[in-house]
């Protein structure tokens, strides 16, 4: 970059915490910097240490966290701050945005009153009215259409792309010098991603604001980032600018991650179906919903699709398509208006032996499907335990093998959920699943919230359970990648519609419909050249 004195200098930065358990080093020796205008990438798996190192810049550690280096910014130590100072440099100076949007908003006040909030602390000289006018500019700048009527609107009331927008016009209130991106697309879908690195993109070269971004999505960063901080362990391994870092990796880990990338080299080779009679046979479904005052919302309209047993169904769409509403309603969690379910022939609901124990589950959020009071061991056995005349010792028997099968010590069996990482906990919640050795798997984003390698480590993880049990599964997901190296077909849904479906090569390769070549067109690649060439395309049109 061109400034002599970088905007951001980190130097030698170690992060201890201090807990029951003794020390542990979360960010070792940690040294980069950031220049005014620059976008910076920092990469890593899951506790490398990159969100230990973004908190510390506005001093968001909690209180066991100990500190030790340089932060400074604009060549002032920042560690030396008192609790006012680090106050007043959060969103005047530093300004972050947050993975989970919702999180970062109280859902029971307005946007508008969220956003005075913000521009009171961060510019206490205006007045009211010149708040109210900053806001509706804020919302302009971010691309919330109808700005003025949808202040007055509370955060349930927007999609979550759209809080995403949000949340970025609070961060600009106070105008600052550094935003911190913390995997600010991860939960999004293809084309709300691409929107999002735009509204950044476009907002980095207006403002000339530094943006450090955190993500594990080599192909965002191929599409934004400038230079790419790669960290392993909570050390950097390599830091690069990102054309020479997708070229010619220097470190194994570097080369390692950019393997990990999911791309197209399964589904199709794998063997072919031959069972001429569909395991699941969906006709006609429709879902809706009773709203306030009675008011119906269709969710699902008409859907008809088959799932085979053994086949990979990838069932794709945007936020708010229905997908996971179609799921839900396979498993009984949600009713459907009309339509019917056949399940091995016969209706899924109405029999006296439900079939839905021949189903299993795995969700985004492992954390939050397995219970915190239950050791690893008792939420596995909880399926066995219910719906099978087992003893003690074939449960306890199955539930080794399961935990071996997933990949994890049989020695884990007494430890918590908290106290393992989300890609064990997932594997967790798979063999709780395939507890019952079920003949369909619904797996509704199970790898949306893990970073690369242990996304496909997972998804590597069911292709060989697979192979072990021969479920069928009706893969849910927005990650275009993922699908097109895991299933055998794909249906594609649009506002709760089937636009398209078929085999995953063809789908892929030759698109029928205008939503499914906008999706796939919207996939970020992790080739920097070929991202800038579609960013300028965009830009021209």
């Amino acid at each position: 970059m061109s400034d002599p004195q970088p905007l951001l200098s980190v130097e030698r930065l170690s992060i201890i915490y201090q807990g029951d358990r003794g020390r542990v080093s979360a960010v070792d020796n940690v040294s980069f910097d950031l220049a005014a205008g620059e976008i910076l990438a920092l990469i890593g798996e899951s506790g490398a240490g990159k969100s230990a190192v973004a908190q510390a810049i506005p001093g968001l550690l909690p209180a066991s966290a100990r500190v030790s280096g340089s932060l400074r910014l604009n060549g002032r130590q920042l560690l030396s701050l008192g609790r006012a100072g680090r106050t007043a440099l959060r969103g005047r100076e530093v300004a972050m945005v947050f993975q989970d949007p919702a999180a970062g908003l109280d859902p029971v006040f307005t946007i508008g009153s969220q956003l005075d909030e913000a521009l009171a602390a961060a510019q206490p000289a205006l007045r009211r009215a010149q708040r109210r006018q900053q806001a509706l500019m804020l919302l302009e700048q971010v691309s919330i259409p109808d700005a003025q009527q949808r202040l007055q609107h509370y955060p349930h009331q927007f999609s979550g792309g759209q809080l995403q927008r949000i949340m970025i016009a609070i961060a600009l209130a106070g105008r600052p010098a550094v935003l911190i991106a913390d995997e600010p697309t991860t939960a999004l879908d293809v084309t709300t991603q691409r929107e999002i690195l735009d509204l950044l993109h476009r907002l980095n070269r207006r403002y000339r604001m530094a943006i450090l971004l955190i993500t594990h999505d080599l192909g965002v960063v191929a599409d934004i980032a400038q230079r790419v901080v790669v960290m392993r362990a909570g050390r950097v391994v390599e830091t690069q600018p990102v054309d020479a870092l997708f070229a010619a990796p220097e470190q194994p880990y570097t080369r390692q991650l950019l393997a990990a990338q999911p791309g197209s080299d399964g589904p199709d080779a794998r063997a072919a179906l031959t069972d001429a009679v569909p395991l699941l046979e969906v006709r006609d479904l429709t879902i809706a919903w009773r709203e306030c005052f009675g008011r119906r919302r269709e969710v699902v309209h008409g859907v008809s699709f088959s799932l085979h047993k053994g086949e990979f169904l990838g069932l794709l769409g945007e936020s708010g398509s229905g997908k996971t509403t179609i799921g839900r309603t396979l498993l009984g969690t949600a009713t459907a208006e009309s339509g019917s379910i056949r399940f091995n022939g016969e209706p899924l609901t109405g029999r006296r032996s439900d079939p839905r124990d021949r189903i299993g589950a795995v969700f985004q959020n492992p954390l939050s499907s397995l219970n915190p009071r239950l050791t690893l061991a008792q939420s596995i056995a909880e399926p066995l335990t219910t719906h099978r005349s087992l003893s003690a010792r074939e449960v306890a028997q199955r539930v080794a093998t399961l935990l071996d099968q997933v990949g994890l010590p049989a020695g884990w069996q007494q430890r918590y959920p908290h106290e393992i990482s989300g890609g064990q906990c997932q594997r967790v919640a798979i063999a709780r699943a395939l507890a019952l050795k079920p003949q369909l798997l619904i797996a509704d984003e199970p790898t949306s919230a893990l970073d690369v390698s242990i996304q496909q480590s997972i998804l590597q993880l069911l292709r060989d359970l697979h192979d072990e049990y021969h479920f069928a599964c009706l893969f849910i997901s927005h990650d275009l990648g993922v699908i097109n190296s895991l299933c055998h077909s794909v249906m594609v849904l649009k506002q709760g519609r089937i636009v398209e479906q078929g085999s995953t090569r063809t789908i892929f390769s030759q698109p029928q419909h205008d939503y499914t070549r906008s999706l796939i067109a919207s996939i970020p690649r992790p080739d920097p050249a070929y991202q800038r060439g579609r960013r300028a395309e965009r830009e021209q049109q």
